[in-house]
C-alpha cells in the first residue's frame, strides 16, 4: 500500500549534492545525464515545505535546498532575471514560473527559510511577464533574456496558474489575497465556465496569441508530455478541483458568496472526465488524451491522471456529501494502487500500458512526486485554498 512516508522517502533520493532535485529514473534514483530542471525542482520544494507542515524528519532540509537552489542557483537567472525551463534551456516558461509561485508559497506558509522571498521574487515575475489583465490570463512562452513572446497560449499553465495564485493568496491574506483570488476567478471563468462548458465540458488546450482555440494543435505529436492532442482527460479533473479549492477560498474571504457556478461547473466537468473517460477503450483506466468525439488518442495510462481523478472525487465527496464521490474515488485509488504502486521504490510507476505494463511513450521513469504526493494529502481533509492551507 502506498505510503506517504515511503513516498518522500523515495523523493528525497531526488536530491542533488549541490542543491535542488534530478529527475528519478525507473529504479528510484536521478538520471545521471538529465540537466537539472526548474519544474521539478520547485515541484519537489512544494512537496518537501508541504511534509515540513507536517511535522516530517528532514523535510525541512530538503524544502530549505529547494529553495536555495531556486534562489540561488543555475536555473535563476540573475542577469535577466525569473527561472530558465532548464540548465540547458533559457526559455522562460509560464508552466515554470507557476511552478516557482506554488514552492515559494507553500514555502513560505511552511515557514521555510528563504521561502517568502521567493514567493515575492517568483510572484512579480508572474505579474510583470506573464499576467495579461486584459484578458484575465497568463501568456505562454518568453525566449531568455524576455525580448519575444511566443504567440502560442495554453490552458496547462494557466491552470498552474490558478493553483499557485491561491496558494500565494493562503501565503500572504489581506489584501493580496483579495486580488489573487479575484484573478484565479476570472481565469476560472474564462476557461471552465466559458470555452469549456460551451463545448459541452470538453476543455480546449491550445489557443492562438489573440485566445483563438486551436483544436488540431500537436495532431502529429499526440503525446506530447505538456501540450498534447485534443482533451487531456487528467486536466479536466483538476480544474473541477481547482473550481472547489476557489470556492473555498472566496468563502474564507467573506463578503458576498462565491458564484454558485462554481460547484455546478466542477461538478459537471467531474462527470465528463469521469464518464467518457473512465474505460474510453475498453480496458481499465484513463486514457491520456480524447479526440474531439471522445475517442481515446493516446490510451496510455498515467499516474497522474489518476491522481487527479482520485483527488477531484474526494474534494467533491468533502464538498457536497454524497456518496457517490467517495465510492469513485475508493475504487480508483485501488485501482491505482494495483496497477501503478511500484513496491521496489514506494512511487508510481509514472505510466503504463492499457494492459497494465510499465511504458516510456510520453514519460521515462518516476520523474517526482508531486500529483501522488497531494492526493494522499489531501485525502480526508477539508478543501481550502490550497493544499498548504488544508493542512495548516
Amino acid at each position: 500500500m502506498t505510503d506517504l512516508d515511503r513516498l518522500l522517502a523515495a523523493a528525497a533520493r531526488a536530491a542533488l549534492p549541490g542543491g535542488g532535485f534530478g529527475y528519478l529514473g525507473s529504479d528510484g534514483a536521478v538520471l545521471p545525464d538529465r540537466p537539472q530542471e526548474s519544474w521539478i525542482v520547485a515541484r519537489m520544494t512544494h512537496v518537501f515545505s508541504l511534509a515540513h507542515l507536517l511535522g516530517r524528519p528532514g523535510a525541512e532540509e530538503l524544502a530549505v535546498s529547494g529553495v536555495a537552489a531556486l534562489r540561488e542557483g543555475p536555473l535563476h537567472d540573475a542577469a535577466h532575471g525569473g527561472w530558465r525551463a532548464a540548465e540547458d534551456d533559457g526559455t522562460k516558461s509560464a508552466y515554470v514560473h507557476a511552478f516557482a509561485v506554488l514552492a515559494g508559497a507553500t514555502a513560505a506558509t511552511a515557514g521555510v527559510d528563504g521561502g517568502r522571498a521567493l514567493l515575492e521574487e517568483a510572484l512579480d515575475v508572474w505579474d510583470r511577464r506573464f499576467w495579461d489583465d486584459a484578458e484575465g490570463l497568463g501568456v505562454e512562452e518568453w525566449t531568455a533574456d524576455w525580448s519575444q513572446l511566443s504567440d502560442y497560449r495554453g490552458a496547462n499553465a494557466n491552470m498552474h496558474g490558478v493553483e499557485a495564485t491561491l496558494a500565494a493568496a493562503d501565503a500572504l491574506g489581506g489584501a493580496d489575497a483579495a486580488r489573487l483570488r479575484h484573478r484565479a476567478l476570472r481565469t476560472v471563468e474564462r476557461v471552465v465556465h466559458g470555452w469549456t462548458r460551451e463545448r459541452d465540458w470538453r476543455l480546449p488546450e491550445h489557443f492562438t496569441a489573440d485566445w483563438t482555440p486551436l483544436p488540431e494543435h500537436n495532431r502529429d505529436r499526440p503525446a506530447d508530455p505538456f501540450r498534447p492532442y485534443g482533451i487531456t482527460v487528467g486536466h479536466q479533473f483538476e480544474w473541477a478541483r481547482l473550481s472547489l479549492h476557489l470556492r473555498a477560498a472566496l468563502h474564507t474571504q467573506g463578503g458576498e458568496d462565491p458564484p454558485g457556478w462554481l460547484l455546478d461547473d466542477a461538478v459537471a466537468l467531474f462527470d465528463a472526465a469521469a464518464g467518457r473517460g473512465w474505460a474510453a477503450d475498453g480496458a481499465p483506466g484513463f486514457p491520456y488524451t480524447l479526440d474531439w468525439d471522445d475517442r481515446p488518442v493516446v490510451s496510455a495510462r498515467m499516474h497522474w491522471v489518476l491522481c487527479e481523478a482520485v483527488a477531484a472525487a474526494e474534494a467533491l465527496a468533502a464538498v457536497t456529501g454524497e456518496p457517490r464521490y467517495a465510492e469513485l474515488a475508493a475504487a480508483w485509488w485501488a485501482h491505482g494502487e494495483e496497477r501503478f504502486a511500484d513496491p521496489a521504490t514506494g512511487n508510481w510507476h509514472h505510466e503504463l500500458t492499457p494492459s497494465g505494463e510499465v511504458a516510456s511513450g510520453t514519460w521515462a521513469g518516476q520523474p517526482d512526486a508531486y500529483h501522488l504526493a497531494q492526493v494522499l494529502l489531501l485525502r480526508g481533509r477539508p478543501v481550502r485554498g490550497s493544499v498548504a492551507a488544508a493542512l495548516r
